[in-house]
């Protein structure tokens, strides 16, 4: 059977390859050049084809994909890719085939468009305001007040986004928004986001509807640096929560799903809850939570996330019924300082309860601190039964890894 992967380089799209192929699917991968040249040969060897696009052309895009869709007889199109969930929705109504909602797809991608949508969709969200140049940053800013955080509006990955503590930051933040760049070359909205700052802890929903019904598989814990720049350290679910702030947060993930026309998809959506019980929407994903966050499902309950979006997007009743009972977290790797890397040192074994441990960086590349989710050096992943022993291995592993950078070599 013939199925589109809108993009399958990447952890998550890999994995969405794997699991087509080992379903006797024909997958059909939609690429552009610059990326089909970094696959892997295993990858390429999972792939019946590949389409090669230009995503900067959103337009043209959208037409190869629909007319070689309609050619192959396409059944189901997916995607796990960030920038290309308002092409996937699209495309899928093109097709006739399960998707979202093809005019709120932009909501779920587009920053300025998600805080539009939330706001009529009386979703709890930060106060935000939309800026176009550094002089009205300035002047949103002083309304918000500080801290606030500045970010574009079409970054992913954390790439762009400051905690402005002062309006000495604003300009620093203002470029920063700027000089983060979108995937393929993709047209950029150069607008700015200002938003308050919202004090308390960081989670994450993992949600994936079928047919407009959400089925919520868990909550995720979310490790994150406290500077100006928030980076994803690690992540650890299922959350174990008062019932109170379970609902808080269930409930605000619900109004944002509805929110952004998620009809047919995974949707990972970010939320802080603060120390009152008050729970905000941060952002939304039309798409499965990246940083290991599936497979972190699979190891703590018996899930496979993989199976179950192409169940979807061909229309099948998806299995979502936990068959496990345990607890998964992601630690990753980080550089110390900027400079040349020169070694990591100390990782552990791969043990039943140490399943993957990764370094994608290799020795003698230009590292710096992670200013984004980009920066991260590689991973480590703990999995138990026990969430109190199993966060205090992933604790003791990271402090036994030694990440050695030598910043005279900097450039």
């Amino acid at each position: 059977m013939p199925v589109l992967l809108l993009e399958a380089a990447g952890a998550e799209s890999e994995q969405l390859a794997r699991a087509a192929a080992a379903s006797g699917h024909h997958v059909h991968a939609v690429t552009d050049a610059t990326t089909l040249a970094t696959y892997s040969r295993e990858l390429r060897q999972l792939l019946s084809s590949r389409l090669v696009t230009d995503f900067s052309r959103p337009d043209q895009a959208l037409k190869d994909v629909t007319g070689y869709g309609r050619r192959i007889g396409a059944k189901a199109l997916l995607t796990a890719n960030e920038y290309l969930t308002d092409l996937a929705a699209r495309a899928c109504a093109a097709l006739d085939l399960p998707g979202n909602d093809p005019e709120r797809a932009a909501a779920a991608r587009n920053k300025a468009l998600m805080a539009a949508t939330f706001d009529a969709g009386h979703v709890a969200t930060p106060r935000t305001t939309i800026v176009t140049d550094l002089r009205e940053l300035r002047s949103a800013a002083g309304a918000v007040g500080f801290p606030c955080v500045v970010k574009p509006a079409d970054g992913a990955g954390s790439a762009g986004v400051t905690v402005a503590t002062s309006p000495e930051a604003l300009e620093p933040a203002w470029h920063a928004a700027g000089q983060a760049k979108a995937m393929y070359g993709m047209p950029r909205d150069e607008r700015v986001l200002v938003q308050e700052h919202v004090s308390g802890r960081e989670y994450s929903v993992e949600s994936v509807t079928q047919h407009g019904v959400t089925t919520h598989l868990c909550i995720t814990r979310k490790h994150t640096t406290s500077g100006i720049h928030r980076v994803e350290l690690g992540h650890a679910l299922p959350a174990s929560l008062p019932a109170a702030a379970e609902r808080a947060l269930l409930d605000q993930a619900d109004r944002a799903i509805v929110a952004v026309g998620v009809r047919n998809s995974a949707t990972h959506t970010e939320l802080v809850l603060g120390p009152d019980g008050r729970c905000t929407v941060l952002e939304i994903g039309a798409r499965l939570g990246a940083g290991y966050i599936g497979v972190l499902i699979q190891h703590a309950l018996g899930i496979d996330p993989w199976r179950a979006l192409w169940d979807i997007a061909l229309g099948h009743p998806a299995t979502l019924t936990p068959a496990r009972s345990a607890y998964a977290t992601v630690r990753f790797l980080t550089a110390p300082h900027a400079g040349r890397l020169v070694a990591v040192t100390g990782l552990p074994e791969v043990t039943t309860t140490i399943p993957a441990v990764r370094v994608r960086a290799a020795a003698g590349i230009d590292v710096g601190p992670a200013t984004s989710n980009r920066g991260r050096l590689g991973h480590v992943i703990v999995t138990g039964r026990d969430p109190r022993t199993v966060d205090d291995q992933a604790d003791q592993i990271l402090r036994q890894i030694t990440v050695t950078v030598d910043p005279g070599s900097w450039t």
